[in-house]
Formats: C-alpha cells, sequence, structure tokens
C-alpha cells in the first residue's frame, strides 16, 4: 500500500513538474536519498490539513459558519473580540509553524526560515489590524473584504506562496 501511493505521488510529480521537469529516476533516486525529510513533510502536511479539517473543534471563531451560509445579505455574527483574536493568533501560529517546517525540510536553510518568520510577523500585524479595522468600521458592508483578510489569516496560504519565491531565488542564485 505504500509503495502504492508512493508510485502515485512520483507519477503525479512525473506528470505536473515539481519546480521544473525531473525525470522519474531522478525523482525516485531523491526520495530514497531523502525518506525522512519526505516523510516529515507528508506529515506537516497532514497536520496543516488537521487543522483544517477539526477548525470548528479547535477554535473560536463565529465567522466560519457566517461565511458558509449566505453572508452578503446577513449581518455579522455576535463575537467576543478577546477570545476571536486569540483563536486567529492561535491558528496563524499554528500554521505558520508548520509551514516553516515545510520551508526548514525543502530548503535546509535557517536563513529563509528566519526571513519567512519575520515575514509571517509583519503580515499577522498587518492583516489583524485590517481585519479590525474592517470588523468595526465597516461591518456587513464589506463582508466580501472581510472574508478574504479572514482567509489570509486562517489559512497557510503565504506558505504557497512563499515556496515557489524562495525556490526561484535559489535555482537564480
Amino acid at each position: 500500500m505504500v509503495f502504492y501511493f508512493l508510485y502515485l505521488f512520483m507519477g503525479l510529480f512525473f506528470f505536473c513538474g515539481y519546480f521544473g521537469l525531473i525525470n522519474m529516476l531522478m525523482m525516485r533516486a531523491a526520495i530514497r536519498k531523502n525518506k525522512l525529510r519526505f516523510f516529515l513533510g507528508l506529515v506537516l502536511v497532514l497536520f496543516l490539513v488537521l487543522v483544517r479539517a477539526y477548525e470548528s473543534i479547535l477554535f473560536y471563531d463565529p465567522f466560519l459558519d457566517f461565511f458558509k451560509s449566505d453572508y452578503e445579505t446577513l449581518p455579522l455574527p455576535e463575537f467576543d473580540s478577546l477570545r476571536l483574536f486569540f483563536g486567529l493568533l492561535l491558528r496563524y501560529t499554528i500554521n505558520s509553524v508548520l509551514s516553516l517546517g515545510l520551508f526548514y525540510l525543502l530548503f535546509l536553510n535557517l536563513k529563509i526560515i528566519k526571513f519567512t518568520a519575520v515575514l509571517y510577523l509583519f503580515f499577522f500585524i498587518v492583516l489583524f489590524s485590517l481585519f479590525l479595522i474592517i470588523l468595526y468600521c465597516y461591518g456587513a458592508q464589506s463582508s466580501w473584504l472581510l472574508f478574504y483578510v479572514r482567509r489570509f489569516l486562517i489559512q497557510p496560504i503565504f506558505g504557497l506562496l512563499f515556496i515557489p519565491a524562495f525556490y526561484y531565488q535559489k535555482r537564480t542564485m
């Protein structure tokens, strides 16, 4: 079963490309050489999926149900500001730590990890401030903007953006 998944995954990378074209033999050798890194990377991705799957249990976020419904016509739900802040902070921190672990496994470069950690902190401050401004100043009028700012706070989107950027930088240096 494990080999089936491994070969399926290698085939997916063969057809889709893994940051460029890699032939099957090179990819198989790279996976064999880095089994532990590959396994740990899968575990970190699994944890990111579990955070998403159990978000309603793990974190206080009254906007989960709000944005699943027809949020453009509904008023904003009642919420506890302090609990909302700590729920968003906890979720952002967990996603950031897991993403930083993936960055380390992919690049093995502490400079990239430190730089990315600073970027994550900067983006949290900017996005959470924007989230609060939209929430308290504009309210339900800008629920679509609140939806997208909140999405950047609760999902590991920055990881998806930073991995190709750092890989490109690494390849061009």
